[in-house]
């Protein structure tokens, strides 16, 4: 019993401390978020040194070429509106955590969970069933399609050195 236990505290210390990915699929967006999860939140803020949650969304999708508008409220009355049960990867999520109508958004990610910028803990992911957020949750927007989407939830896209024929 002893080993069993030694062995399965080794298997918890590699796993945690191996640097290992937050996502188990590595898609390209879930590759640009694992990227920045950790940024601090700064209000009004949209680079890696800190964002806000709107700013964190454009700096996602901008890699996608896809302009969004600036504020979570304003991101939340574009594009598609899309049901909960019928979210897929790259949809955004909004919710009232003011009172006051949307006030923060992030970008779903599978599993029913979600990537955002949180003013307490900075980019995370989280689950939409987690009380705080299941009781503010509001709307859901695909505001990605076509070519861009496919760029995004592209997996194992080949680089330029992966692509090159090697000549004798």
């Amino acid at each position: 019993m002893k080993k069993f236990v030694l062995s399965l505290f080794s298997f918890v210390l590699v796993i945690a401390f191996s640097g290992g990915s937050v996502f188990a699929s590595q898609n390209d967006l879930n590759k640009a978020i694992d990227e920045v999860v950790g940024t601090p939140y700064k209000w009004g803020g949209t680079t890696t040194s800190g964002f806000d949650c709107s700013g964190f969304i454009l700096y996602i999708f901008n890699q996608y070429e896809t302009k969004l508008p600036r504020t979570s409220s304003s991101q939340s009355k574009i594009g598609e509106k899309v049901e909960k049960d019928d979210l897929r990867l790259g949809d955004l999520v909004f919710f009232n955590t003011s009172g006051k109508g949307v006030s923060h958004a992030g970008i779903y990610v599978g599993d029913g969970q979600f990537a955002h910028s949180s003013s307490s803990k900075g980019v995370r992911i989280s689950k939409l069933s987690d009380k705080y957020y299941a009781k503010r949750y509001v709307t859901a927007r695909r505001v990605v399609s076509g070519e861009n989407y496919a760029d995004m939830i592209n997996e194992g896209h080949e680089s330029e050195d992966d692509s090159q024929v090697l000549e004798e």
